[in-house]
């Protein structure tokens, strides 16, 4: 998925945030963002007081939305570098092409994994004979200096484990929980599950106390560690916690979370548009490099859409900052 926003970035990147202690609890409310022609999504991080969770640096929660008729999401091709984009459906269709030949459509309960190191392309789009309702979530995991130059790269995979315990029905999206390990390969210690439970259902998830953690909800409510959650907001329950409640609304039908944790990130970022760096000269080089069509990031076959074009420079240098979004260096 494209486009952080850019008069959102600048608000997240453009100031400085006071230090202070890691808060036990914090509701964060997202915010619309219009992504395309045709989709508007509520984007969960980053936001000022929280910039990331662990390795995960960008949430964006789109629908459930009603696209019977409709052309559904179109996203034309863009350049990812420096991060893993995560796609997880839970109604809806959508086909992934990126600048490897991969053409891939993703349907509910399956994952897209596209790492795209050094430099990637890729497309979105809702094929013409999608399902008439679309929902999911788009997530970026920024890359560590490791693994931020390496080879791009795509993963598919159909099935995902998933535990079952009490109510709960639990999905291990990335990382590892519980003793279950995902197939997705990521390269830094953290979790994405997705967690469902029935009307008024209960569960004590468990976490890992070195993580920090935060949950969402993509559809139905729940209190979760005493703070009642709706869709449209990120919970961000910090780190020492070894497990955390969750109470399903007595209302009818599920309720379905997602969790996102991680060890904290330490390394300094530069995020602008779909590139995620670590000074403002790689910003500019990755700009440029696109703009004029560098083999860096290759050709997107199959897709109509000409390739979107990037914004221009903001005026003011880019900083890299910290997780806290202080600036670095």
């Amino acid at each position: 998925m494209s486009d952080p926003g850019r008069d959102a970035d600048q608000a997240v990147y453009g100031c400085a945030v006071a230090e202070v202690p890691e808060p036990e609890s914090v509701l964060l409310p997202g915010h619309d963002v219009p992504l395309g022609r045709y989709t508007t999504v509520r984007r969960l991080l980053p936001q000022r007081p929280r910039r990331m969770v662990g390795a995960w640096c960008f949430v964006d929660h789109f629908g459930p939305d009603d696209v019977a008729g409709r052309p559904g999401m179109q996203i034309a091709p863009h350049p990812h570098t420096g991060l893993q984009t995560v796609t997880w459906l839970v109604e809806g269709e959508i086909m992934h092409r990126d600048s490897l030949g991969s053409a891939q459509p993703i349907t509910p309960g399956q994952l897209n994994l596209m790492t795209a190191g050094h430099g990637i392309a890729h497309s979105e789009q809702s094929p013409p004979d999608h399902p008439p309702v679309m929902h999911g979530l788009q997530l970026w995991i920024a890359l560590p200096e490791d693994a931020r130059h390496g080879e791009a790269r795509f993963e598919h995979h159909p099935a995902l484990p998933t535990l079952r315990d009490g109510d709960a029905t639990v999905t291990v999206v990335a990382g590892e929980l519980g003793g279950v390990r995902s197939p997705a390969r990521v390269h830094s210690p953290l979790v994405g599950a997705e967690v469902l439970l029935p009307t008024g259902g209960r569960h004590r998830l468990p976490l890992d106390p070195a993580f920090e953690n935060a949950v969402l909800v993509m559809s139905g409510a729940a209190t979760v560690a005493g703070t009642a959650l709706e869709p449209g907001s990120l919970l961000y329950l910090g780190r020492g916690r070894s497990e955390v409640s969750i109470e399903a609304a007595e209302t009818a039908g599920e309720t379905r979370l997602f969790l996102l944790g991680g060890e904290p990130f330490e390394e300094p970022l530069v995020m602008w548009w779909n590139f995620v760096g670590r000074t403002h000269e790689e910003i500019v080089r990755a700009r440029d490099e696109w703009m004029r069509g560098d083999r860096r990031f290759g050709t997107v076959d199959g897709c109509d859409e000409d390739p979107l074009p990037a914004p221009v420079m903001p005026t003011v240098r880019l900083k890299a900052r910290d997780r806290h979004g202080r600036t670095v260096g």
